[in-house]
């Protein structure tokens, strides 16, 4: 289990665990054929579901905990009394050398409380952030936000951070050259906005050897837009982005198929032009997996030693693989690798790591 990409999985986090967890590693093994994995949970609950996708089996270290990480455990209870716990067990094997990187379902609060602490943050960087491509209008093309809720106040400095890792992300994920990076603020114009982002975008101003180009202050809609490659923001307002961005998707799809269920004459209208809607049919396809949450699940720690990737909690078994798929990716690439090269670059020195208990619930 040594060699190639090993992969650390929280077997009991999330809604839907331990299923979603073991069907999602089985579906990333069509991408990632060369992926093992070390899965940690109730050993009784998940070794029928490995036993029933054919290979499995084979590329699966199990080790059994009984403990696990609800939603409703506070950061502080959980990183004092989860040691024995499936989600601080397989951040352990990526500190340990066991795994490249570790997903989990789970907890975001108690999971990033426990990854700050035993992975510990790299040097140079004060605060790890959460970060995650979102889709815009222009295809192909994605734009990398953070933070998106490890830290709901943050200082000039922590922002300009959050610029260099998400200018990395940009460039080394999404394939981006020379990424934009923009200070998400509530008006464009320089005067607007308080203070912390005023003065973070004279840092961006200032600092050399950027990965990438900053741009100034972006607004809410240019997130969509794919004005912008990088979308710098605190935790509190990121996570509002993120929640009303996902909220919005699934509204517009509710309000759809409510339209065509409305009336029997929307019903005989969808009838007599299914031959059309047949043919389209593909464009449809598409549109409704770019459309999907799933297909962008997986939010990434970024800013600690070692790769942890967030799923959200109420994912499918999709979402989950595509989570794994961002940290096979991260892996393969040796992204932390690059982000100690940026900040050697930048001539950034070491900096003391804050407490756990300045990550946000």
């Amino acid at each position: 289990m040594q060699n190639g990409l090993v992969i650390s999985l929280d077997g009991m986090g999330g809604d839907h665990a331990p299923q979603i967890v073991i069907e999602g590693a089985h579906l990333s093994r069509q991408k990632y054929p060369q992926a093992t994995f070390i899965i940690f949970g109730d050993e009784n609950k998940i070794k029928p579901l490995i036993k029933k996708y054919p290979g499995l089996e084979a590329v699966v270290e199990l080790r059994h905990t009984a403990e696990r990480i609800t939603s409703e455990d506070k950061p502080s209870i959980a990183l004092r009394n989860g040691r024995n716990s499936s989600m601080r067990l397989a951040i352990d094997a990526v500190a340990k050398g066991e795994a490249q990187c570790v997903v989990s379902a789970g907890n975001t609060g108690a999971l990033m409380a426990m990854a700050k602490f035993v992975l510990k943050v790299l040097p140079g960087i004060t605060r790890p952030a959460i970060a995650t491509a979102l889709p815009t209008k222009v295809p192909g093309h994605g734009a990398v936000m953070l933070d998106l809720g490890a830290n709901v106040e943050c200082d000039p400095k922590n922002l300009l951070e959050f610029a260099i890792l998400g200018g990395v992300f940009s460039r080394e994920i999404l394939k981006i050259a020379e990424p934009r990076i923009g200070i998400l603020n509530i008006g464009s114009e320089s005067m607007k906005g308080h203070e912390v982002v005023k003065e973070a975008a004279e840092l961006l101003e200032k600092a050399s050897h950027l990965p990438g180009k900053y741009i100034g202050f972006v607004e809410g809609d240019d997130i969509g837009a794919g004005t912008v490659d990088v979308v710098v923001t605190d935790g509190f307002t990121g996570n509002i982005v993120l929640k009303t961005i996902e909220g919005t998707a699934k509204l517009m799809a509710s309000l759809v198929k409510q339209s065509f269920q409305s009336s029997w004459l929307m019903k005989i209208g969808f009838i007599l032009c299914l031959p059309g809607f047949v043919v389209a049919l593909p464009a449809f396809i598409a549109l409704k997996k770019r459309a999907d949450p799933s297909s962008y699940n997986g939010a990434s720690f970024i800013g600690l030693k070692g790769l942890c990737i967030k799923s959200h909690g109420g994912t499918n078994a999709v979402g989950f693989a595509n989570a794994i798929g961002v940290a096979a990716d991260m892996a393969l690439i040796q992204f932390n690798e690059k982000i100690a090269q940026e900040l050697e670059r930048m001539g950034i020195g070491q900096t003391q790591p804050e407490t756990v208990e300045d990550t946000a619930a």
